[in-house]
């Protein structure tokens, strides 16, 4: 299936949702809570090694709360992490691939289980093989300071992300969610790389914003999106991990910068400490909040809406109810 049906696939989606398609929430805080330890540097895709049956549960409970996309488990899943673990390449492109598999099984077997009941309110989701930043490989919160210093260049950021590109796609999402980007640079060569291995599966680049206005390197969404206007690969662009907060006035900015489709997906609004390694207290949405919310933002264009850390099934669940009863 090429690039357009697979689009189509997406577009349809959305309009069978009503103009707004759900996205999961977050992935790390649920396996937490099931009691799954991450304090890793691998963070959620060490559970790909240690507890494969939590990663379906998990998928499984945002397919219940109403997600119409789930994520895969390989935000911070990379061959040098693995690598650096004492896996082998072919042990660690195989995660690779089981973190598509996993998504994949658990919507089937949630499909084939909801499909055969009248009146049910679910859609087939898609599965999105989540691609997280370089600075998520770091483990250092540079994904939220764009500062990968003088050394890492253009050519470094297509190596690093080239062969886990080509793993994960060929594992068989039906979409490719490059998440909590930086800075223009990233977006640049993630967009480069779609096109330089002719990729037929349609993406979303996200960025992440620490003050509402610009992406964390500093630079202008207007610079960071320049580039992505261009691509036909990426099908929408948006935001995730940033407070909720600053999600309507990011949502106006780029409706006047982009024609591609706005994805969403704030955390809690707690900020994370990334040499700390711990979430900070600070204002929050809860669900109520995301509730009301999600249909602001719907109404100001976003067409994929969720949430990132610290939402869970519960957050999910509200923000379906909200967009499917209007």
């Amino acid at each position: 299936m090429g690039l357009e049906k697979k689009s189509a696939l997406l577009e349809d989606l959305i309009q069978k949702c009503g103009g707004c398609a759900v996205v999961d929430g977050g992935f790390a805080t649920q396996l937490e809570i099931h009691g799954a330890a991450i304090n890793d540097p691998l963070w959620s895709a060490v559970s790909l090694i240690r507890d494969p049956e939590l990663i379906k549960r998990v998928h499984t409970e945002y397919l219940e709360a109403g997600a119409d996309i789930v994520v895969t488990s390989s935000y911070q899943a990379t061959i040098p992490g693995f690598l650096s673990r004492g896996l082998t390449m072919e042990e660690s492109e195989s995660l690779l691939q089981k973190s598509v598999k996993l998504a994949v099984e658990a919507r089937d077997r949630f499909w084939d289980k909801v499909s055969k009941t009248s009146g049910h309110s679910y859609n087939r989701a898609l599965v999105a093989a989540s691609i997280g930043s370089y600075g998520a490989y770091l483990a250092d919160g540079s994904e939220y300071s764009g500062n990968y210093g003088e050394n890492v260049n253009l050519a470094k950021l297509k190596d690093f992300h080239r062969r886990r590109l080509q793993v994960l796609v060929e594992a068989g999402p039906d979409l490719l969610a490059f998440e909590t980007i930086p800075n223009k640079l990233e977006a640049q060569a993630c967009a480069e790389l779609l096109e330089e291995e002719n990729v037929q599966i349609p993406a979303w680049i996200c960025f992440t914003s620490v003050d509402g206005e610009k992406a964390p390197s500093g630079e202008s969404f207007e610079e960071c999106i320049e580039t992505l206007n261009k691509s036909n690969n990426i099908y929408a662009v948006g935001i995730n991990c940033a407070p909720p907060q600053f999600i309507e006035s990011l949502i106006r900015k780029f409706s006047k910068l982009t024609k591609k489709a706005i994805v969403v997906y704030p955390n809690s609004g707690e900020v994370w400490d990334g040499k700390a390694k711990k979430w900070l207290p600070s204002q929050c949405f809860g669900d109520a909040e995301f509730e009301m919310f999600a249909t602001k933002w719907r109404e100001l264009g976003a067409k994929l809406i969720g949430g990132c850390c610290r939402t869970t099934p519960s957050t999910i669940k509200a923000i379906s109810r909200d967009l499917k009863r209007r």
